[in-house]
């Protein structure tokens, strides 16, 4: 008899591991090796989608700050493109002089639902702290998808630890092999 080859379709919510990351103060975000931490969260099994979503910078001449942040995300997505992610974006509204990504949480939703509905993917990777990706986890669930959920053990989400079938909390020593060195 032949086994199934299990199908991983990983979502990426860009900010949370990029804040992490910057949190465990992980040099290089912008080179950090996506693929390969990719591969290691799928445990051999086929990864089908690799997706990296993110609000995008919109630099206004004046605003160095909206600037530099947009020559760093350009950076983020050339380095993504060349490891084969498909980069999703919303876009970055500033208030009072502070970023919020607006749009991103409803394009992971949508990408876990439509796939599920499309059976494109056996379990979905999901890379988040974000508990508004909950009812898309449970209509994927109802689908009869696995839900794998990746976090930090510094900062984790207990709300979708609480929905996923897999917790994996990740540590600095994980992260740091991923880690480009200059």
């Amino acid at each position: 008899m032949f086994e199934k080859i299990t199908r991983v379709a990983i979502f990426i919510d860009g900010s949370n591991p990029y804040y992490k990351l910057k949190n465990l103060d992980v040099k290089n975000k912008t080179k950090f090796d996506y693929f390969g931490f990719c591969n290691l969260l799928a445990v051999g099994r086929k990864i089908v989608s690799c997706k990296y979503y993110v609000g995008e910078v919109r630099a206004k001449k004046d605003n160095e700050k909206a600037r530099s942040m947009l020559s760093m995300q350009q950076k983020l997505f050339s380095h993504l493109n060349k490891q084969g992610f498909a980069v999703e974006k919303g876009y970055l509204m500033e208030t009072d002089g502070k970023f919020h990504e607006k749009g991103v949480d409803v394009k992971i939703a949508t990408d876990i639902i439509i796939g599920a509905y499309e059976d494109v993917y056996d379990t979905a990777i999901i890379i988040s702290s974000d508990t508004d990706l909950i009812p898309a986890i449970r209509q994927a669930r109802k689908l009869g998808k696995i839900i794998e959920h990746i976090g930090f053990s510094h900062a984790p989400s207990f709300g979708l630890q609480r929905h996923a079938h897999i917790t994996r909390l990740l540590i600095y020593d994980d992260l740091k092999k991923f880690e480009e060195k200059d």
